[in-house]
């Protein structure tokens, strides 16, 4: 019974610690997405944030009227409490930060790209995140 508790702790543990890292998770929730070409995408920030905008519309054509949008929303400044990871916070850059980059078409979530960072998102993470997700999807000739 003993070895039962400590395993399910050792794994609540692992669970808890992991819970903030620093790798991208990139989850396609409608697999059609992967398979028909991005015609177009419009562009929602939240909240706005106008050097984020300038540097997505050096790559990509954004059109507001396009059924497909790219939303992005971040937050910075993040204080996590928890006792749990107190050992992660102290012995590395623990994250503070988020971005997260969604296709959506109308109400429905195709894609999501999300990272945890210990900084707020700056231009090489909103440039790497619009990579992976063109890398992801086919996007036709603009």
């Amino acid at each position: 019974m003993q070895i039962l508790y400590k395993t399910l702790f050792g794994a609540a543990a692992v669970l808890l610690l992991s819970a903030c890292n620093d790798k991208s998770i990139v989850t396609v929730y409608d697999k059609s997405v992967t398979k028909t070409p991005v015609k177009c995408l419009s562009l929602q920030i939240v909240p706005e944030d106008k050097k984020m905008r300038e540097i997505l519309l050096k790559r990509y054509p954004f059109k507001a009227g396009c059924p497909q949008r790219l939303s992005v929303s971040y937050k910075s400044g993040i204080v996590c409490n928890s006792a749990y990871n107190a050992p992660q916070k102290a012995l590395s850059n623990f994250p503070n930060s988020y971005l997260n980059m969604e296709i959506r078409k109308g109400l429905s979530l195709q894609y999501s790209y999300y990272i945890d960072l210990d900084h707020k998102p700056d231009a090489a993470d909103i440039e790497k995140g619009f990579e992976q997700i063109k890398d992801d999807l086919k996007f036709e000739s603009q």
